[in-house]
C-alpha cells in the first residue's frame, strides 16, 4: 500500500482509538458518554474534510471537554470563559439536541477568541496524533525487546562463563 493510503488509514483507525485530551488535574474520567460519542463522530466528520485535503484540526467537541475540565481545576479568564461557552452551546446543541440556557449562551467570538479557539484545538489535534505516534513506537520497542529475549531464551549458550 502507498505511504498515503497507510496514513489515511492510520487516521482513521486513529479517531476511533486516539485519547480524549483533558486538562490534568483528575476531571477527566467525569465525561459523560454522550460527549465521549460526540468526540468521535465529530473526528470521523474532521477526517472526512482532511480527506478533501483540508487542514486536520480538533473538534468543537474535544475543544469543550478540555475547556471544560480546565474549567473545574483553576478558574478561567473571561475570553476563555466565552470560548467555552461558545462551543459547549454548539457541542450541546448539535449533540443532545437540547438549548443553551440564554442567559449563559454565547452566539459568536471576536476575532481574537476565534484565533485562540483554533490554537487550541490546532494544539489538540497534535496532542493526540503525537500520543498515537509515541504508543506505535512504545509497542514496536516492546516488541523487538520480546523478540530478543525469545531468540536468546531460544538459543542454547555456547560457553558458559
Amino acid at each position: 500500500m502507498s505511504k498515503n493510503i497507510n496514513s489515511m488509514i492510520d487516521d482513521l483507525v486513529g479517531t476511533l482509538t486516539d485519547p480524549i485530551i483533558v486538562y490534568p488535574g483528575g476531571w477527566g474520567d467525569s465525561l459523560p458518554e454522550w460527549l465521549k460519542n460526540a468526540i468521535t463522530l465529530e473526528r470521523l466528520a474532521e477526517n472526512m474534510k482532511a480527506s478533501k485535503g483540508e487542514q486536520p484540526t480538533g473538534t468543537d467537541a474535544e475543544a469543550c471537554v478540555y475547556l471544560n475540565t480546565a474549567s473545574l481545576t483553576m478558574p478561567i479568564d473571561g475570553d476563555w470563559s466565552q470560548i467555552y461557552l461558545y462551543v459547549a452551546g454548539k457541542t450541546y446543541t448539535r449533540w443532545r439536541k437540547g438549548e443553551m440556557p440564554k442567559d449563559i449562551k454565547v452566539d459568536s467570538l471576536t476575532k481574537q477568541q476565534t484565533t485562540e479557539l483554533n490554537r487550541l484545538k490546532e494544539w489538540l489535534y497534535l496532542r493526540r496524533t503525537t500520543a498515537r505516534q509515541e504508543q506505535k513506537r512504545s509497542e514496536r520497542r516492546q516488541q523487538k525487546e520480546e523478540e530478543v529475549a525469545k531468540r536468546e531464551s531460544e538459543q542454547p549458550a555456547l560457553f558458559d562463563f
